[in-house]
């Protein structure tokens, strides 16, 4: 109705006639719903995203005494560790106008600059809240029972871990941070700070080797009881996907690092040896490849193992342990020691086995029984 108004011709007035008909071209805005004038088109300036800007972040109370690359991992949401690294190597980041070094610590009042960085926008952690077995609980730390199979963290394709399904479980809590690691499919001890001045006590402890970790390893074989130090150099690198691994290298190798594990016979059965593992450093993958190298890998090592007899496990018809399944690596973190970073008592925390593991030792052969030695002539 309101475009047949406009193109018509009003009638004279007083003429008592209908005006001539309207022009049979249809008007140009005919059937348009509304009559409104194009927005302008958009210019360049409106277009172009604002470059980043230099920043500069002050260190609060709380983060006093972390580690320069934690701090940037946490305030740069959406930042890449691998960017995160790289802008700290190239120089560009810097404490109070001074170059620093990932391992760099600031202090409460720094000032750190970061240079122009453009980041996706932080996705909203969708980690469903989570409560784990608890060893041990109080004000200062947290110890869980981690299951085999839940990462630490989120990252490399996890979209979240251990520490976020906590903080959703816990929203009250105002610090929670992982104080060492495990990997996804280690089970057992996993030490979680709930205050900055425990992470950083625990985390030197850890540097200084006062800390006991002891693995329980189910490994293919059989261990030679004399065989009790692991002193063997590891390199990490990236394979061709872009996967971390790690393996052992002289000692004298450019990239080696030494680690040193300590192992013990825990129970001998006829195809696998268990065996208490002790490590005295921290390394990426250290027991795996360790006892890898020496000749023996992990039962159920997805990276490391024999394959072959994985497949076999996760099916059940493994000639090892016949009708039994099997679908993770038997390397589980059973006992923790560490000294309070509060009270300075000494906390030695134990974590019994999986059912799982139990259950494929169950089903093991056991070890041949030495012949008994003739009886003496008389």
């Amino acid at each position: 109705m309101v475009q047949r108004i406009i193109g018509a011709k009003p009638s004279r007035p007083g003429s008592g006639k209908a005006g001539p008909k309207p022009a049979t071209r249809k008007p140009v805005n005919e059937g348009v719903p509304a009559l409104r004038p194009p927005a302008p088109p958009a210019t360049a300036q409106t277009t172009t995203p604002v470059a980043p800007q230099v920043r500069h972040l002050l260190v609060d109370e709380g983060s006093a005494g972390q580690r320069l690359d934690n701090f940037l991992l946490r305030e740069l949401k959406g930042a890449p560790k691998t960017l995160v690294y790289r802008i700290i190597r190239s120089g560009e980041v810097r404490i109070n106008k001074g170059r620093a070094s990932a391992d760099s610590r600031v202090e409460a009042g720094d000032d750190v600059r970061v240079p122009p960085l453009r980041l996706s926008e932080p996705t909203v952690s969708t980690a469903p809240p989570r409560e784990f077995p608890i060893r041990f609980e109080d004000e200062h730390l947290l110890v869980i029972d981690k299951p085999a199979g839940v990462a630490v963290h989120g990252g490399s394709g996890v979209s979240h871990g251990v520490i976020e399904q906590l903080r959703r479980a816990r929203p009250q809590a105002k610090f929670l941070e992982l104080v060492h690691r495990l990997d996804r499919e280690t089970s057992g001890l996993l030490l979680i700070a709930k205050k900055r001045s425990a992470l950083t006590a625990l985390q030197d402890q850890f540097r200084q080797r006062e800390t006991g970790k002891t693995y329980a390893a189910l490994v293919i074989g059989a261990w030679p009881a004399a065989r009790k130090v692991v002193d063997v150099a590891l390199h990490k690198y990236l394979d061709a996907a872009g996967e971390r691994r790690v393996r052992a290298v002289e000692a004298d190798h450019p990239d080696g690092r030494r680690s040193v594990s300590l192992v013990r016979i825990a129970q001998t059965y006829a195809d696998c040896t268990l065996l208490d593992v002790t490590i005295k450093t921290g390394r990426t993958h250290q027991i795996r490849v360790h006892l890898l190298n020496e000749g023996h890998a992990i039962v159920g090592d997805d990276k490391y193992g024999d394959f072959a007899l994985n497949k076999a496990l996760a099916r059940g018809d493994a000639p090892a342990a016949p009708g039994c399944r099997f679908e993770r690596m038997f390397l589980h973190a059973r006992r923790l020691a560490f000294d309070h970073p509060a009270t300075g008592e000494r906390i030695e925390l134990e974590a019994p086995l999986p059912p799982e593991c139990t259950a494929l030792l169950s089903h093991l052969r056991p070890a041949a029984q030495p012949a008994a030695a003739p009886a003496p002539a008389p």
